[in-house]
């Protein structure tokens, strides 16, 4: 079977399963499969494979047709450009949480210039992205992780030791700032908490629905569960003139003002993802100077 065979079957299979862009996937399941650019497939479509080839492909396609997540069958995902190592511990991260990065990049470039190197929180850090994100992008920053799954957590480390961010990645088991150290104050606290509503769950896609952790995924009733915490326990753990940052799903952005402007905080107008979906909420407690 040469390589644009394996790519046409494998595509034709997964159409059948209901798996969207199924040639794409095909692709680059291949890719992974033969350790090399999804690119470089295009000028090997002649290229013959071997038995262990094929079989290791065909697994790989019967797990995607049974929707199972590509980052999970290929054991990485990509995060505003760095590699992530996945496994079903943790959330993969969406296209739309880069969008909570890039406003975290934002906000901190600011605010460097003038109050020295910055402090970070990222809760419920999941895969570590976020956080292992704005370490990369300033070298200087006091970044600490926290997550309430200690099995989320060993995945952080491991993508905190892959960008050699072992010592500057501080990781801790927490609910949500119970597991903080007392006096610990923050430049950011950022966050993409679940924020599913508990009786949608079952109406998502299956690769979200039957392999994402619950934990990361259930907000409550009405998926706002842990915004109304953070809204009143977060200030306590802001540096003035601190900002928090939160993502958010489609329809929670009025809900999330409000929460948040009952406890006192002064509320941005929220910020929109690369789709133009309002997305990222920000807030802080006093008036810029």
């Amino acid at each position: 079977m040469t390589v644009l065979e394996a790519i046409r079957r494998s595509a034709e299979f997964l159409e059948k399963k209901g798996v969207e862009s199924a040639r794409l996937n095909a692709e680059l399941l291949l890719a992974d499969v033969l350790k090399m650019p999804r690119m470089r497939l295009y000028l090997a479509f002649e290229r013959m494979l071997t038995d262990h080839e094929i079989e290791v492909l065909r697994q790989r396609v019967v797990r995607r047709g049974r929707r199972e997540p590509l980052q999970r069958i290929v054991g990485t995902t990509s995060f505003c450009g760095h590699e992530m190592l996945m496994d079903g511990n943790a959330l993969i991260p969406r296209p739309e949480t880069e969008a909570l990065a890039e406003t975290a990049f934002e906000f901190l470039a600011a605010r460097q210039c003038t109050e020295g190197p910055p402090s970070v929180l990222d809760i419920g850090t999941g895969t570590g992205c976020i956080a292992i994100a704005v370490a990369l992008k300033f070298p200087d920053a006091m970044v600490t992780g926290s997550d309430i799954s200690p099995a989320a957590l060993e995945v952080a480390a491991r993508n905190a030791a892959l960008h050699g961010l072992q010592d500057r990645l501080r990781l801790v088991q927490s609910d949500l700032f119970s597991g903080l150290a007392p006096g610990s104050a923050f430049d950011l606290i950022v966050s993409n908490p679940p924020y599913i509503a508990t009786g949608e769950i079952q109406t998502l896609q299956p690769e979200v629905r039957d392999h994402e952790p619950a934990l990361a995924l259930d907000g409550g009733p009405d998926g706002l569960q842990l915004y109304r915490r953070l809204a009143v326990e977060a200030s306590g753990w802001l540096k003035p003139r601190g900002r928090v940052l939160f993502e958010f799903g489609d329809g929670q952005a009025l809900a999330l003002q409000n929460i948040f402007s009952s406890q006192n905080w002064i509320v941005e107008p929220p910020h929109a993802d690369y789709t133009g979906r309002l997305r990222i909420i920000a807030a802080h407690r006093h008036a810029p100077d």
